[in-house]
């Protein structure tokens, strides 16, 4: 019986592995990978080299007209005019919006009724759902997406030279 009691007592691993504690992870990468999806969904930094964005919230219901030097992400619900000459609209996955837009860019995810002038592109995601008329330099639509309405394409048309014209001369003279 005492043979028994030996073996028992004995560890069963050699005492170097009960030792060691299990490998941890390797630390996080100083800069990160961030998917399309989740800047929409993010407020980007105010920071002077960073583009800046707003963002009307899922709870924020608006009427009015908004004008705006930054990007602009709509979550909630907005009716009226938005003027962002220079920047980006984003109607979220969430967005219900009612109005005429002027952008550089707009990026479709949610539903947007209204007549939209982007000066670059506009885009419809799968989940967008777009009543109205465009008139921009670019459309993207995804498979999925619903779109209702007329599309201008905008062209940038050369410039001319001006022209002179040459009155006709008279048939007989002598110059």
């Amino acid at each position: 019986m005492s043979m028994w009691r030996d073996k028992k007592t004995q560890p069963t691993e050699p005492p170097e592995v009960q030792r060691t504690a299990p490998p941890l992870p390797p630390p996080p990468s100083p800069r990160q990978e961030t998917s399309m999806n989740e800047m929409t969904s993010k407020l980007s930094s105010t920071s002077s080299g960073t583009p800046r964005q707003t963002v009307l919230g899922p709870s924020v219901v608006l009427k009015g007209e908004l004008t705006a030097d930054e990007d602009l992400l709509i979550e909630g619900q907005f009716e009226g005019t938005v003027s962002l000459e220079q920047h980006c609209l984003t109607v979220g996955a969430n967005g219900h919006v009612k109005a005429e837009i002027k952008a550089r860019q707009a990026v479709i995810l949610g539903t947007l009724t209204g007549k939209v002038a982007a000066r670059e592109k506009v885009e419809i995601r799968r989940s967008g759902h777009l009543v109205g008329d465009l008139a921009t330099g670019a459309v993207a639509i995804e498979e999925g997406a619903y779109f209702k309405g007329s599309i201008e394409i905008l062209r940038d048309e050369p410039k001319e030279s001006p022209r002179v014209a040459s009155a006709p001369r008279p048939s007989g003279t002598k110059e």
